[in-house]
């Protein structure tokens, strides 16, 4: 256990293949390491059935987020960087299942575990001879700041967040060795943060491994609002519950209220007898905690409590501004600084569940606000669209082909996601009816 905070601790700090100093593949080859190995552990309690067990929508077996980890391998390590050929006569049945069209069921035909297992090695391997002889100096837009091995780092531990969303959806399955990290407090304060109207900058800066939907980082001018000094807990969620806000039409937008209709929806995903006093946690039947952030709801869900509050969601913008932006220092990395030690926030499935509202001391924000990185991935209202200037980079298939009004941006990274993709200017989106996603909120309003 040790280790594996060192290796997180370090990888965090050192913005891996950036040193000047440091070698940038012997940086790069421990960081792909370290990830491996613990995605390697997250897997390691389940059998080879499991892998491939059917799981409920919207999920997919696991196996199929193992065979994705290594086809973006394949593609972005040995086939765009090092010109290698695809694998196919090797991994012929994975290749063949991962082209497979869907059955009439709408599933894809399911690959074994032990093909898929073998095939992830071996572009494993293969991928580390090739990283031992690049050239980090060659012209090649997907080396410049080691982006191309940012990508595939940042596709690998995104997955690791999908391997736990897919294993709490099989309720029924105990999933062991469940860990509670321990935690500070951070100092009390006001219910909510008064945010100054004035412009700020929204977006990567100086970010090597910034996703093309983060750029370009831009100026925006920004009204006074409020925002929640904490996330919205369980208990506060159980009053909403408990006042029949699922069923008060007036707390709800239209397509809010016709999901809602639609889906039977009564309570947060995971919550057992419809009162919040006990929820599924990995197959384990446990009370409720109430001073945790709530998760496992929609944006609906988020949309509909926040007017019941007499709030509203944040907007993305004013997220941010309340996260990452120190009117001395600029943009921030991460709400409390520029590096992660570890110790600031929930991350990198330590916990395996939120901490309690107001944890983590360390990670208070410039303006106030307790855990915006960590324990709950945080709806706002604002829908995912590209920033001006906006360019595709490295394919359209990363973000532009999502832009529109169907999905909803969150923002800060869960309990499940690593300090490298959980910085202020990450943006995660969502269709606004997910609920198996580690997700919360905390509310806004006018100032």
């Amino acid at each position: 256990m040790a280790r594996k905070a060192t290796a997180r601790g370090l990888a965090a700090h050192a913005r891996i293949g950036q040193s000047a100093t440091v070698d940038p593949g012997t940086e790069i080859r421990f960081a792909l390491e370290r990830t491996r190995d613990e995605t390697d552990g997250l897997l390691k309690p389940l059998s080879d059935e499991a892998l491939s067990a059917p799981v409920p929508e919207p999920g997919l077996p696991l196996v199929w987020v193992l065979a994705d980890i290594g086809r973006f391998e394949e593609l972005w390590l040995l086939r765009s960087l090092d010109g290698q050929p695809p694998l196919a006569e090797r991994h012929d049945d994975v290749y063949e299942a991962l082209r497979a069209e869907r059955t009439r069921a709408g599933r894809p035909v399911t690959p074994r575990a032990s093909d898929v297992r073998a095939y992830v090695d071996d572009v494993r391997e293969r991928a580390l001879e090739a990283l031992a002889r690049t050239d980090f100096e060659a012209p090649d837009p997907l080396l410049r700041k080691r982006f191309v091995f940012g990508l595939v780092l940042q596709h690998e531990l995104q997955a690791q967040e999908r391997l736990l969303q897919t294993i709490q959806l099989r309720t029924e399955v105990e999933y062991p060795g469940l860990r509670d990290a321990p935690r500070d407090r951070a100092p009390s304060g006001p219910e909510e943060i008064s945010v100054p109207e004035g412009s700020f900058t929204l977006g990567a800066v100086d970010e090597p491994w910034a996703l093309d939907n983060e750029l370009v980082a831009h100026e925006v001018d920004l009204p006074a609002f409020r925002i929640d000094r904490l996330p919205v807990t369980n208990a506060e969620f159980a009053q909403f519950v408990a006042d029949r806000g699922y069923r008060s039409r007036r707390a709800w937008s239209d397509p809010g209220w016709e999901w809602r209709e639609r889906e039977g929806v009564e309570a947060p995903l995971y919550w057992e007898n419809g009162d919040g006093s006990e929820r599924i946690r990995f197959g384990h039947r446990e009370p409720l905690p109430p001073d945790e952030p709530v998760q496992h709801v929609s944006y609906w869900e988020a949309e509909a409590f926040a007017r019941w509050a007499g709030k509203r969601l944040p907007t993305e913008a004013e997220w941010e501004r309340a996260a990452g932006w120190d009117l001395r220092r600029g943009k921030m990395r991460f709400p409390w600084g520029q590096e992660s030690m570890g110790y600031e926030a929930n991350l990198g499935h330590r916990r395996f569940s939120p901490a309690p509202a107001g944890s983590y001391g360390g990670g208070v924000s410039p303006v106030g606000c307790v855990q915006m990185a960590g324990d709950v991935w945080e709806w706002t209202s604002s829908s995912f669209q590209a920033y001006p200037g906006f360019l595709p980079f490295p394919y359209p298939e990363l973000s532009e082909i999502y832009f529109g009004d169907e999905y909803r941006v969150l923002r800060g990274g869960s309990w499940a996601t690593d300090p490298i993709v959980a910085r202020t200017s990450l943006r995660n989106w969502e269709d606004p009816g997910s609920r198996h996603v580690f997700a919360g909120f905390r509310c806004a309003r006018d100032d």
